[in-house]
């Protein structure tokens, strides 16, 4: 194989204002990626200093058919021997970069979609203390979307408007999108077996970086579609997702606003929906009586149904809009500097 490509030297910028140049660990799950996989990492730039290949129980045998074609001593394949989703591919992976210590941490699809010569751009906002996880967003360049498939950019467009609820991070777009870096010291604090195992894994760890109050920012990127097949079935990923996302905003809502703090947003949170389901309930069983009886409904029942459901309403497009406001703004990796490689104590976990 190849020697990599060179690239802009991450020695031109260092990790945490420490002078030191950041080691950086890129992680690739592959399943069916025996295709495409030696061009991806004949790509990877060369001062990248592990690459971590996730064979996750892939029946074209993608670890064993890396090992035979490649020479690049930065190569450590991982072997599931049944297959546990992408989640877990990654919290392999992971753990596989936090033991030997880098600083950083890449996740890269293995099927040719991203192209390893933006990794520079990913991680520019994590030298530059301004996030804690960054991730690519293919929607930012809209000249790039006409390659995108219309399933694939409608379910995109879907899911980030539903993500935005259940993440708490209203201003990105494209949560499942599988290009990302992350602080090594913020990723210790993430609750790792909690993490889906599956397609979620994504918007997930989005949910769980919120909890933590982690900074993440959208970075620009270019999607690349080929002749690569996807694994995922749009129409049972839709309903699976949408439960999860619901869960998630609820778990959210009772962390941020109750266990971790008490504001106005929290009495609105549960006063608003209350008074707007009293409103519902109440006028639809009025309206439902008077059409029975013939008798129309006093002035003062309709008021009685119709301000609860003003009144409701209000409060919750008010809690939203102090949610968005809540959204993070200081990354932890400010938190963590002249401390090493130690992060502070673990905040407790929603369950």
């Amino acid at each position: 194989m190849n020697q990599p490509p060179q690239t802009a030297a991450l020695s031109n910028i260092s990790a945490s204002g420490t002078g030191q140049v950041p080691s950086v660990g890129v992680v690739i799950p592959c399943y069916c990626e025996s295709a495409n996989i030696l061009a991806v990492l004949a790509a990877i730039p060369a001062d990248i200093s592990r690459i971590y290949c996730v064979d996750d129980g892939c029946p074209q045998s993608t670890g064993e058919h890396i090992e035979r074609h490649t020479k690049d001593e930065r190569i450590t394949v991982i072997y599931h021997e049944r297959n546990q989703g992408v989640g877990a591919a990654m919290r392999s992976g992971y753990r596989a970069a936090l033991a030997d210590a880098m600083d950083l941490i890449v996740k890269l699809d293995g099927d040719g979609q991203m192209d390893p010569a933006e990794i520079q751009d990913l991680l520019a906002p994590l030298l530059s203390n301004d996030a804690d996880y960054a991730k690519g967003n293919r929607f930012y360049r809209l000249d790039g979307l006409t390659s995108m498939p219309l399933t694939r950019l409608f379910g995109n467009v879907v899911l980030s408007f539903v993500s935005k609820l259940s993440t708490g991070y209203w201003q990105l777009f494209d949560p499942n999108n599988g290009f990302t870096a992350i602080d090594a010291r913020v990723l210790e604090l993430v609750p790792l077996d909690d993490i889906d195992d599956g397609y979620f894994f994504e918007a997930d760890m989005l949910f769980r970086l919120n909890t933590l109050r982690a900074v993440v920012v959208d970075v620009p990127m270019r999607a690349r579609y080929g002749d690569e097949k996807s694994s995922i079935r749009l129409p049972r990923v839709t309903m699976v997702f949408a439960v999860k996302h619901t869960i998630n905003f609820f778990k959210r809502l009772t962390y941020n606003y109750l266990l971790r703090g008490f504001s106005v947003a929290s009495v609105e949170w549960i006063a608003g929906p209350l008074a707007l389901g009293f409103g519902l309930v109440f006028g639809v069983s009025q309206w439902m009586q008077s059409v029975e009886t013939g008798v129309a409904a006093t002035a003062g029942t309709v008021m009685l149904a119709s301000l609860p459901m003003i009144i409701g309403m209000q409060m919750l497009l008010s809690a939203i809009h102090f949610d968005i406001g809540n959204e993070p703004r200081v990354p932890l990796r400010r938190m963590f500097s002249g401390r090493g490689q130690h992060a502070p104590g673990k905040p407790p976990d929603p369950a």
